[in-house]
């Protein structure tokens, strides 16, 4: 199942609503290409490869051992027809299955050994090459926004204050006559005339607030809170045909919000003011989205493995390596010893385990930040540029 894998994320909307020296001696690839061989005279970062997330410090555990589950649920997918297939497409020049599999079961052992930041860089430094993504001007800038999976309270029935369903995806969806229809004519533009089309009696489970059912939308898997006291998993299972046009976008386009605010955060307050807007701003996002119950399955990518907390990303995966390992250099928000988020800036080993469909071109990253309130305000906070690599051994 590929849960968050083509859903629209709401911080991908939002994005889209703006609108150590590692060397190689690879031959240059063209600029139409989305990685380029770094070279000794491209200027890097040196704090590039200094992962300090990995190991404890400050009174924080390290997640070592979530890279390393990370790394495997890359492994497992290359083993796997998908991965043959997904890589006969890949054509990267220098960037084949196996050499991302040797370069993911290389890396393993050095995380494994290494004590330190500083020890684990310099044995990538010696062993690995990088490739640069060209980023969205060519010259290497990547905007970066987060997803995460959201935990609501939710009713297996409808009540008179759990009304606004999650569907099942419609048998035959796929023969429907195109266009599709838009989410007014599915939903009607309050979200409750469901009943009148083909939605009918498709219904998975009950949310009490429209907005929460359209987040989950958004972000393709979320996990329920029931008021029977049970949880439930619900993940991706399909969506129409339309391309997703982002809420925040067009809140910015009407005036209603400036660019430089436009944050998860202050949508939720805007809308949380504002009720009436939701049947204005929602339909204008004719992709709708359907799902099924995944049985307490973890959050999956589009590669059919688990995503990481902090360690999986999210790609245009027509143009990046799937699974292969990479790393990201860009501020994220950080809790500072006060508890308030902060952007720092951080460069850290990601797997590129997922897709989006709001998530295009070698100039976007989604980055997954977890599940649950503080995920999400993560996630609400994450949009910087920066830059993306991978890292693949040396021939």
């Amino acid at each position: 199942m590929s849960g968050f894998a083509k859903a629209q994320r709401w911080l991908a909307a939002v994005a889209l609503s703006f609108g150590v020296t590692l060397t190689a001696t690879h031959q240059p690839i063209f600029a139409v290409q989305p990685l380029q061989p770094v070279t000794s005279s491209v200027s890097l970062p040196t704090s590039l490869g200094l992962d300090d997330k990995i190991w404890p410090q400050a009174g924080q555990p390290g997640d070592r051992a979530a890279l390393l589950a990370a790394i495997d649920h890359s492994l497992t997918y290359l083993q796997t027809p998908k991965a043959a297939a997904d890589y006969q497409k890949h054509l990267v020049p220098g960037i084949s299955r196996d050499r991302v599999r040797r370069s993911l079961v290389r890396f393993r052992q050095l995380v494994t050994k290494s004590r330190s930041a500083a020890e684990l860089k310099a044995a990538v430094q010696r062993e690995f090459v990088l490739y640069r993504a060209v980023g969205k001007d060519k010259q290497g800038t990547v905007a970066y926004t987060g997803y995460f999976e959201p935990t609501y309270t939710a009713s297996r029935v409808r009540t008179a204050e759990y009304r606004y369903p999650l569907f099942r995806i419609p048998p035959g969806l796929a023969e429907w006559s195109k266009p599709q229809p838009t989410r007014a004519r599915l939903e009607g533009k309050d979200g409750l005339q469901f009943a009148k089309g083909p939605l009918k009696n498709l219904e998975l489970v009950w949310l009490r607030d429209r907005l929460e059912a359209f987040l989950i939308q958004v972000q393709g898997s979320a996990r329920l809170q029931m008021t029977d006291g049970s949880t439930m998993t619900v993940g991706f299972a399909g969506k129409t045909s339309h391309p997703y046009t982002g809420v925040g976008r067009e809140l910015v386009k009407d005036g209603k919000m400036r660019l430089e605010d436009l944050t998860l955060p202050n949508l939720l307050e805007y809308f949380h003011q504002h009720p009436e807007d939701l049947d204005v701003y929602l339909p204008r996002n004719r992709s709708f989205v359907f799902f099924r119950e995944t049985y307490g399955a973890a959050a999956t990518g589009s590669l059919g493995v688990p995503v990481t907390a902090e360690r999986s990303i999210a790609t245009d995966k027509s143009l990046m390596p799937p699974g292969a390992l990479a790393l990201i250099d860009t501020p994220l928000p950080q809790p500072s010893a006060a508890g308030k988020l902060e952007q720092r800036p951080v460069s850290r080993y990601v797997l590129d385990q997922d897709t989006g469909s709001a998530i295009k071109g070698p100039g976007r990253v989604d980055i997954f930040m977890g599940t649950g309130v503080k995920a999400g305000d993560r996630a609400g906070l994450t949009n910087s540029t920066g830059q993306l690599y991978y890292l693949l051994l040396k021939q």
